[in-house]
């Protein structure tokens, strides 16, 4: 008796594969279980398909679908915030200062997009400022931000 590949075959073994997934770190077993299941409907319209064109059907899809993941599925993915970038993407932030007069010289600067993961900062200023100014972050100092008056005029650091 030969073994004769169903569509179901196809069907199982792309679920197997979407959920070894649930295991494995790569993200790529996704792809080649989504291949698995359209070669299965594939196998199901057309019956008269062979082994060898199954397989290699299967390995066309799946490369299709990691590439077609990485070109346009991916970079829609990307975070396109500036919470959690390094000391370099935070450095030249310019912001709003919005209280005075606070506990140890600081005061409390307002950024338009969140730094670090927030819009609101204790800050040391270099410099006296006053609230309405608009000020520069040019250092990171422990859990504060240091900043300086900012002119719009002149963009030296």
């Amino acid at each position: 008796m030969e073994f004769a590949f169903e569509p179901w075959h196809w069907f199982v073994l792309g679920v197997v594969l979407m959920l070894s997934e649930l295991v494995l770190p790569a993200f790529a077993a996704l792809w080649f279980g989504i291949a698995a299941i359209m070669v299965g409907v594939l196998f199901w319209m057309f019956p008269m398909m062979g082994f060898t064109t199954q397989l290699v059907t299967w390995i066309i899809l799946s490369i299709l679908c990691t590439l077609l993941w990485f070109k346009f599925i991916k970079p829609l993915s990307t975070d396109k915030t500036k919470a959690g970038l390094s000391r370099e993407a935070t450095i030249g932030q310019v912001g709003m200062v919005i209280q005075t007069h606070m506990e140890h010289d600081l005061i409390t600067v307002r950024f338009p997009m969140p730094v670090l993961g927030s819009d609101e900062w204790n800050c040391r200023a270099l410099a006296p400022v006053q609230v309405g100014d608009r000020v520069r972050v040019v250092d990171i100092l422990g859990n504060d931000l240091v900043v300086k008056p900012h002119n719009s005029h002149n963009e030296n650091i």
